[in-house]
Protein backbone atom coordinates (compact mmCIF):
# COMPACT_ATOMS: atom_id res chain seq x y z
CA UNK A 1 0.00 0.00 0.00
CA UNK A 2 1.21 3.59 -0.27
CA UNK A 3 1.99 5.55 2.10
CA UNK A 4 -1.18 7.71 1.97
CA UNK A 5 -3.48 4.82 1.52
CA UNK A 6 -1.96 3.86 4.73
CA UNK A 7 -2.42 7.15 6.51
CA UNK A 8 -6.15 6.78 4.85
CA UNK A 9 -6.54 3.79 6.59
CA UNK A 10 -4.72 4.94 10.24
CA UNK A 11 -7.84 7.62 10.20
CA UNK A 12 -10.33 4.72 9.72
CA UNK A 13 -8.50 2.49 12.66
CA UNK A 14 -8.64 5.59 14.54
CA UNK A 15 -12.75 6.24 14.17
CA UNK A 16 -13.41 2.56 14.67
CA UNK A 17 -11.30 2.93 17.92
CA UNK A 18 -13.47 5.73 19.32
CA UNK A 19 -17.07 4.76 18.53
CA UNK A 20 -16.22 1.03 20.06
CA UNK A 21 -15.44 3.31 23.37
CA UNK A 22 -19.40 3.88 23.74
CA UNK A 23 -18.70 5.35 27.11
CA UNK A 24 -16.04 7.88 26.10
CA UNK A 25 -17.78 8.67 22.69
CA UNK A 26 -21.08 9.47 24.55
CA UNK A 27 -19.27 12.00 27.19
CA UNK A 28 -17.34 13.86 23.96
CA UNK A 29 -20.57 14.68 22.38
CA UNK A 30 -22.96 15.06 25.65
CA UNK A 31 -20.04 17.82 27.27
CA UNK A 32 -20.53 20.71 24.65
CA UNK A 33 -24.15 20.24 24.74
CA UNK A 34 -24.09 19.94 28.58
CA UNK A 35 -22.45 23.22 29.16
CA UNK A 36 -24.98 24.80 26.27
CA UNK A 37 -27.82 23.89 28.20
CA UNK A 38 -26.69 24.49 31.91
CA UNK A 39 -25.27 27.98 30.63
CA UNK A 40 -28.46 29.24 28.77
CA UNK A 41 -30.31 28.10 31.69
CA UNK A 42 -28.48 29.74 33.92
CA UNK A 43 -28.93 33.37 32.12
CA UNK A 44 -32.33 32.62 30.91
CA UNK A 45 -33.52 35.58 29.37
CA UNK A 46 -30.12 37.58 29.67
CA UNK A 47 -28.62 39.62 27.01
CA UNK A 48 -25.26 40.47 25.41
CA UNK A 49 -23.61 43.49 23.73
CA UNK A 50 -21.90 42.25 20.87
CA UNK A 51 -20.66 45.21 17.80
CA UNK A 52 -23.72 46.83 16.80
CA UNK A 53 -26.71 45.98 19.50
CA UNK A 54 -27.65 44.27 21.98
CA UNK A 55 -29.08 40.49 21.40
CA UNK A 56 -29.66 37.14 23.29
CA UNK A 57 -27.25 35.20 25.39
CA UNK A 58 -27.73 32.21 23.36
CA UNK A 59 -26.30 34.06 20.21
CA UNK A 60 -23.46 34.45 22.01
CA UNK A 61 -23.00 30.61 23.49
CA UNK A 62 -24.07 28.66 20.31
CA UNK A 63 -20.87 29.49 18.67
CA UNK A 64 -18.83 30.15 21.77
CA UNK A 65 -19.52 25.98 22.52
CA UNK A 66 -18.97 25.34 18.98
CA UNK A 67 -15.41 26.98 19.50
CA UNK A 68 -14.73 24.96 22.63
CA UNK A 69 -15.74 21.57 20.75
CA UNK A 70 -12.91 22.21 18.60
CA UNK A 71 -10.06 23.37 21.25
CA UNK A 72 -11.59 19.81 23.53
CA UNK A 73 -11.39 17.78 20.55
CA UNK A 74 -8.12 18.87 18.80
CA UNK A 75 -6.10 20.19 21.30
CA UNK A 76 -7.35 18.47 25.32
CA UNK A 77 -8.19 14.93 23.11
CA UNK A 78 -4.99 14.93 20.82
CA UNK A 79 -2.67 15.84 23.82
CA UNK A 80 -3.87 13.17 26.41
CA UNK A 81 -3.68 10.73 23.76
CA UNK A 82 -0.71 10.98 21.99
CA UNK A 83 0.95 11.32 25.58
CA UNK A 84 -0.51 8.13 27.19
CA UNK A 85 -0.07 6.07 23.70
CA UNK A 86 3.93 7.62 23.87
CA UNK A 87 4.29 6.66 27.64
CA UNK A 88 2.50 3.06 27.43
CA UNK A 89 5.29 2.44 24.39
CA UNK A 90 2.42 2.21 21.48
CA UNK A 91 4.52 5.19 19.37
CA UNK A 92 8.01 3.50 19.71
CA UNK A 93 6.24 -0.05 18.45
CA UNK A 94 4.54 1.68 15.67
CA UNK A 95 7.97 3.05 14.81
CA UNK A 96 9.26 -0.42 14.11
CA UNK A 97 6.21 -1.12 12.24
CA UNK A 98 6.07 -0.52 8.13
CA UNK A 99 3.82 2.41 9.01
CA UNK A 100 5.30 5.55 8.57
CA UNK A 101 5.39 7.72 11.71
CA UNK A 102 3.52 10.73 9.99
CA UNK A 103 0.67 8.80 8.57
CA UNK A 104 -0.09 7.46 12.54
CA UNK A 105 0.09 11.45 13.18
CA UNK A 106 -1.80 12.36 10.22
CA UNK A 107 -4.59 9.95 11.28
CA UNK A 108 -4.79 10.91 15.00
CA UNK A 109 -5.26 14.55 13.87
CA UNK A 110 -8.02 14.28 11.18
CA UNK A 111 -9.91 11.56 13.15
CA UNK A 112 -9.87 14.72 16.19
CA UNK A 113 -10.81 17.26 13.17
CA UNK A 114 -13.46 15.34 11.69
CA UNK A 115 -14.79 14.81 15.47
CA UNK A 116 -14.90 18.51 15.90
CA UNK A 117 -16.58 19.09 13.05
CA UNK A 118 -19.33 16.80 14.39
CA UNK A 119 -19.95 18.47 17.52
CA UNK A 120 -19.89 21.72 15.82
CA UNK A 121 -22.35 20.70 13.71
CA UNK A 122 -24.53 19.20 16.76
CA UNK A 123 -23.87 22.42 18.62
CA UNK A 124 -25.07 24.77 16.04
CA UNK A 125 -28.21 22.19 15.08
CA UNK A 126 -28.91 22.23 19.23
CA UNK A 127 -29.17 26.06 19.05
CA UNK A 128 -31.47 26.54 15.94
CA UNK A 129 -34.03 23.82 17.27
CA UNK A 130 -34.22 24.71 21.00
CA UNK A 131 -32.66 28.45 21.14
CA UNK A 132 -34.22 30.12 17.93
CA UNK A 133 -30.57 30.94 16.83
CA UNK A 134 -30.41 31.57 13.17
CA UNK A 135 -27.95 29.33 11.58
CA UNK A 136 -26.14 32.46 8.94
CA UNK A 137 -26.22 31.89 5.45
CA UNK A 138 -24.15 35.05 4.25
CA UNK A 139 -21.19 34.45 7.03
CA UNK A 140 -21.53 30.87 6.83
CA UNK A 141 -18.33 30.24 4.57
CA UNK A 142 -16.38 32.79 6.96
CA UNK A 143 -17.18 30.16 10.30
CA UNK A 144 -16.51 27.26 8.00
CA UNK A 145 -12.95 28.61 7.32
CA UNK A 146 -12.76 29.87 10.90
CA UNK A 147 -13.38 26.37 12.36
CA UNK A 148 -10.97 24.64 10.01
CA UNK A 149 -8.41 27.00 11.41
CA UNK A 150 -8.86 26.93 14.73
CA UNK A 151 -8.78 22.91 14.35
CA UNK A 152 -5.44 23.24 12.43
CA UNK A 153 -4.04 25.42 14.39
CA UNK A 154 -5.24 23.20 18.29
CA UNK A 155 -4.27 20.36 16.57
CA UNK A 156 -0.42 21.70 16.06
CA UNK A 157 -0.71 23.04 19.76
CA UNK A 158 -1.59 19.95 20.88
CA UNK A 159 1.08 17.96 19.65
CA UNK A 160 3.27 20.35 20.63
CA UNK A 161 2.57 20.10 24.53
CA UNK A 162 3.38 16.90 24.42
CA UNK A 163 6.55 17.65 24.42
CA UNK A 164 6.47 18.99 27.43
CA UNK A 165 4.11 16.38 29.24
CA UNK A 166 6.82 14.22 31.65
CA UNK A 167 4.51 11.12 31.45
CA UNK A 168 0.89 9.57 31.13
CA UNK A 169 -0.29 11.04 34.83
CA UNK A 170 0.50 14.11 34.30
CA UNK A 171 -1.11 14.39 31.23
CA UNK A 172 -4.59 15.17 32.00
CA UNK A 173 -3.56 17.62 34.26
CA UNK A 174 -1.03 19.61 31.84
CA UNK A 175 -3.66 19.22 28.74
CA UNK A 176 -6.62 21.19 30.89
CA UNK A 177 -4.42 23.29 33.01
CA UNK A 178 -3.05 25.34 30.40
CA UNK A 179 -6.55 25.56 28.24
CA UNK A 180 -9.05 26.01 31.35
CA UNK A 181 -7.45 29.40 32.72
CA UNK A 182 -7.45 30.75 28.60
CA UNK A 183 -11.00 29.57 28.15
CA UNK A 184 -11.98 31.58 30.95
CA UNK A 185 -10.54 34.83 29.66
CA UNK A 186 -11.36 34.74 26.12
CA UNK A 187 -15.31 35.35 25.70
CA UNK A 188 -16.10 31.68 25.51
CA UNK A 189 -17.82 30.38 28.98
CA UNK A 190 -18.31 34.38 30.20
CA UNK A 191 -18.77 37.13 27.92
CA UNK A 192 -16.26 39.62 29.59
CA UNK A 193 -17.69 43.11 27.93
CA UNK A 194 -15.83 45.34 30.40
CA UNK A 195 -12.71 43.64 31.49
CA UNK A 196 -9.87 45.04 33.81
CA UNK A 197 -6.87 46.40 31.47
CA UNK A 198 -4.46 43.74 31.93
CA UNK A 199 -6.91 40.76 31.87
CA UNK A 200 -7.82 41.71 28.10
CA UNK A 201 -4.40 42.04 27.14
CA UNK A 202 -3.79 38.47 28.49
CA UNK A 203 -6.45 37.05 26.63
CA UNK A 204 -5.27 39.07 23.52
CA UNK A 205 -2.15 36.85 23.72
CA UNK A 206 -3.78 33.53 23.16
CA UNK A 207 -5.96 31.83 20.33
CA UNK A 208 -8.66 31.06 22.24
CA UNK A 209 -10.03 34.10 22.23
CA UNK A 210 -9.02 35.18 18.68
CA UNK A 211 -10.85 31.91 17.71
CA UNK A 212 -13.86 32.43 19.97
CA UNK A 213 -14.21 36.07 18.65
CA UNK A 214 -13.82 34.90 14.92
CA UNK A 215 -16.83 31.84 15.26
CA UNK A 216 -18.86 34.60 17.20
CA UNK A 217 -18.82 37.29 14.16
CA UNK A 218 -20.75 34.78 11.98
CA UNK A 219 -23.92 34.48 14.24
CA UNK A 220 -23.84 38.36 15.39
CA UNK A 221 -27.39 39.21 14.07
CA UNK A 222 -26.02 42.48 13.27
CA UNK A 223 -23.07 41.89 11.15
CA UNK A 224 -23.42 42.77 7.23
CA UNK A 225 -20.00 42.07 6.18
CA UNK A 226 -18.69 38.50 5.25
CA UNK A 227 -17.99 37.57 8.38
CA UNK A 228 -14.13 36.55 8.06
CA UNK A 229 -11.76 38.01 10.87
CA UNK A 230 -8.40 38.41 9.16
CA UNK A 231 -6.96 39.79 11.96
CA UNK A 232 -7.91 36.79 14.27
CA UNK A 233 -7.28 33.93 11.73
CA UNK A 234 -3.66 35.55 11.36
CA UNK A 235 -3.12 34.83 15.10
CA UNK A 236 -4.65 31.81 15.09
CA UNK A 237 -2.58 30.59 12.02
CA UNK A 238 0.59 32.18 13.89
CA UNK A 239 -0.18 30.14 17.18
CA UNK A 240 -0.40 27.15 14.88
CA UNK A 241 2.62 27.42 13.22
CA UNK A 242 4.37 28.08 15.94
CA UNK A 243 3.00 24.68 17.92
CA UNK A 244 3.95 22.74 14.60
CA UNK A 245 7.69 24.18 14.81
CA UNK A 246 7.71 22.71 18.32
CA UNK A 247 6.22 19.60 17.76
CA UNK A 248 8.49 18.81 14.60
CA UNK A 249 11.51 20.06 16.94
CA UNK A 250 10.99 18.36 20.57
CA UNK A 251 8.35 15.64 19.39
CA UNK A 252 9.54 12.07 21.04
CA UNK A 253 8.39 8.59 19.79
CA UNK A 254 9.91 6.86 22.61
CA UNK A 255 8.57 7.52 26.69
CA UNK A 256 10.69 10.24 28.76
CA UNK A 257 13.21 8.42 31.14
Amino acid sequence: MSDLALALRQVRFENRSFWRNPASAFFTVVVPLMFLVILNALLSGDTTRVPGGVTSLSNFYVPAMAALSVINACYTSVAMSVSIAREEGLLKRIRGTPLPGWAYLFGRIVHSTLIALMLVAIVVAFGAVFYDVQIPGKTMPAFILSIAVGAAAFSALGMAIVSVIPNSEAATAIANGTILPVLFISDVFVRLNDPPRWLAVLGDIFPVKHFSQACQTAFNPFYGGSGFEWADLGVIALWGLAGLLVALRYFSWEPKA
